[in-house]
């Protein structure tokens, strides 16, 4: 049935063809609001009003009584031409950056080697100068007939005299130490600019000049050459290890603005103030009286064991050398003094080279050097009248507290007791 209806309609009969039937339909919609949405005017400012660069954007909907709303642009900032990185300077900084990798592992793989030459011509000289002590002694015993004893003995004397000669020159155990520290250094230099670009900002001229004087002051340090260019190992007086590029007349100036600008120093100016002030120049004082001068001292007592040790060294091998050539001649002293100038000799050697005292020496120099350092530092950074220009001062006294080993309050209880004469320790609590 509901077939037959669904089919009525869609094909109408003949009967019921002939009536019409007219359908009105109509969609009522409701009638919306009108929301107006205002854009505002480009205002134009004039070019030397540079504070107010955008306008507040304003939301506003009157007829339905909606809040209105007040959203503020973020003003744009104006960049200067020294904002943008030059690529020319960026490309030059890490370039140099380059370099200092290069040099770290080239100065690494020198100390090592130079290490390896220090154990080797030990055991080496060692066991010639033995050889030879026991060659002459036989030879003694023989009656100086065995003339196949006696020849070789004074040679091998002689050869090891003059590698002796030759290994206290260079000091391959003080060359390794100087490989060693040159290591560290380019490594602490690679850091430093490293963490320039992560935190501070890009490399600038400025930057690019002082990391390439650095680099080349460390070159001139710490050269790998051995001939021409190597490090004199017997200097006249002791002197510290300089790696830094020196800046002129900072000593002079330090004494003569030796006093807190009071005229110009503001109270908490950067963290600096007139008792930090006072307090650095403290640590400067019990720097170079206690710490710089005790290293000074010590490597000046080491550098004159090492020359006697330098000396000697060969000088009894030379001794063995002509005791044994007069081994056979009737000479009933030359193989006792052969066998014993052989044996203080190797003693000699092995205290020289297997105590590593040139290395002991080089150590003094680096330790002094880095003292020395911290002094300048401090003295240049005081030199600054103008406070904003110098490093933050709270983070300039921790650096210098975690360079001596020690915590801040400690830092200041060391300068306290210095002020008052009551000190009777060193500023550094780490060598």
């Amino acid at each position: 049935m509901a077939s037959l209806q669904a089919s009525n309609l869609l094909f109408p009969s003949k009967a019921s063809s002939n009536r019409i039937i007219n359908i009105n339909a109509a969609i009522s919609v409701p009638k919306l609001p009108k929301i107006n949405f205002p854009v505002p005017a480009l205002i134009r400012k004039p070019a030397s009003n540079k504070t107010n660069l955008a306008e507040e954007l304003k939301i506003r909907h009157r007829d339905n009584g909606f809040t209105e709303y007040s959203i503020p642009i973020v003003e744009r900032r104006e960049y200067k031409v020294e904002d943008y990185s030059n690529p020319l300077v960026e490309a030059q900084f890490y370039a140099i950056l380059e370099a200092i990798a290069d040099r770290v592992e080239m100065h690494k793989n020198v100390g090592e080697q130079r290490d390896n030459w220090n154990n080797l011509l030990l055991n080496s000289i060692n066991m010639i100068i033995l050889t030879a002590a026991t060659m002459s002694s036989m030879a003694g015993l023989a009656g100086g007939s065995l003339l196949a004893l006696n020849l070789p003995s004074t040679l091998l004397f002689f050869a090891a005299t003059g590698m002796l000669i030759i290994m206290n020159k260079i000091q391959p155990s003080q060359l390794a130490e100087e490989q060693r520290n040159a290591t560290k250094l380019f490594m602490q230099l690679q850091r430093e600019l490293q963490t320039l670009l992560a935190l501070r900002r890009r490399p600038s001229e400025d930057d690019v000049k002082e990391a390439t004087e650095r680099v080349l002051a460390l070159d001139k340090a710490y050269p790998l050459p051995l001939l021409g260019k190597m490090i004199e190992k017997f200097p006249k007086t002791f002197e510290p290890a300089v790696w830094w590029p020196e800046k002129e007349n900072d000593h002079q100036l330090f004494q003569r603005n030796n006093k807190p600008h009071h005229h110009t120093m503001k109270q908490n100016r950067n963290g600096w103030s007139e008792e930090l002030e006072m307090e650095m120049r403290e640590i400067v004082k019990v720097l170079k009286s206690k710490d710089t001068e005790d290293y000074a001292r010590l490597g000046s007592l080491g550098l004159k064991i090492n020359k006697t040790l330098a000396i000697s060294g060969p000088l009894l091998t030379g001794i063995a050398a002509v005791g044994s050539a007069f081994v056979g001649t009737n000479s009933s002293w030359a193989p006792a003094v052969a066998a014993a100038a052989g044996a203080l000799a190797a003693t000699v050697n092995t205290l020289e080279h297997g105590g590593q005292v040139g290395m002991v020496v080089e150590m003094y120099r680096n330790c002094a050097g880095f003292f020395t350092l911290l002094e300048e530092s401090i003295e240049s950074t005081l030199n600054e009248s103008d406070v904003e220009k110098r490093e933050n001062g709270e983070l300039f006294e921790m650096k210098v507290a975690l360079q001596l080993g020690r915590s801040v309050s400690e830092l200041r209880d060391l300068a306290k007791r210095s002020s008052l004469s009551e000190l009777d320790e060193f500023a550094s609590k780490l060598f």
